[in-house]
């Protein structure tokens, strides 16, 4: 008789990583489609938590009931993971308790959630972007452009793209666009929430 599943309350440093999109094979493996290109939390949390479809992230007290059933949960459920590997172009994974493709059918399109504490420690100079959404960005004369909203990837290289409060009453926000590179990114704080970079803001 498979284990069943419980449901749990979401981490309060919580970040959604990725979405199941199938299942894979007969004996409960499903398939992930992360949301970074570099999915190392997949690979190293133990613990994922699983939000159905469009549900908004909202933190919960955990009720560690059991579910008879995964078709329609509410609550975010756990997966203790069990084993994640890369499979030609995608990712796949099983959890205790999914031992079978109906079990694992039964999770499609569920968003995969992680403890923020549980990703690799990044390596020298390299950061995760989720790290940097929200710094405030100063160029070096001490200029405030304004914070970072979102970051992009053009290909070779990611786009900072930062938010200022608009420069006059009833206006939009103003929005820069920064390459986060070295030629233009001279330091970042993560203690100091704070980004550094030689950029005017009229460029």
């Amino acid at each position: 008789m498979r284990p069943p599943l419980e449901t749990a309350a979401l981490p309060a440093d919580a970040i959604e990583i990725g979405r199941i999109t199938d299942a894979w094979g007969i004996k409960g493996w499903f398939k992930v489609l992360p949301h970074s290109a570099s999915p190392e939390a997949l690979f190293s949390a133990q613990s994922w938590f699983l939000l159905p479809p469009d549900r908004p992230m909202k933190p919960q007290r955990g009720t560690a009931t059991a579910l008879s059933s995964l078709q329609g949960w509410m609550q975010p459920l756990l997966l203790n993971i069990l084993e994640v590997k890369d499979h030609s172009d995608t990712v796949v994974a099983r959890a205790q308790g999914i031992d079978d493709r109906n079990a694992s059918e039964s999770l499609r399109g569920g968003r995969i959630f992680v403890s923020r504490a549980s990703f690799p420690a990044a390596a020298e100079g390299e950061y995760y972007w989720v790290d940097l959404i929200g710094l405030q960005v100063l160029n070096r004369e001490g200029v405030d452009l304004g914070q970072v909203r979102d970051l992009m990837s053009t290909g070779p290289q990611t786009v900072l793209v930062i938010e200022a409060a608009p420069e006059t009453e009833g206006a939009k926000p103003v929005e820069r666009m920064i390459p986060f590179v070295a030629a233009f990114v001279d330091g970042v704080d993560l203690p100091g929430k704070r980004i550094t970079v030689d950029w005017q803001p009229d460029y």
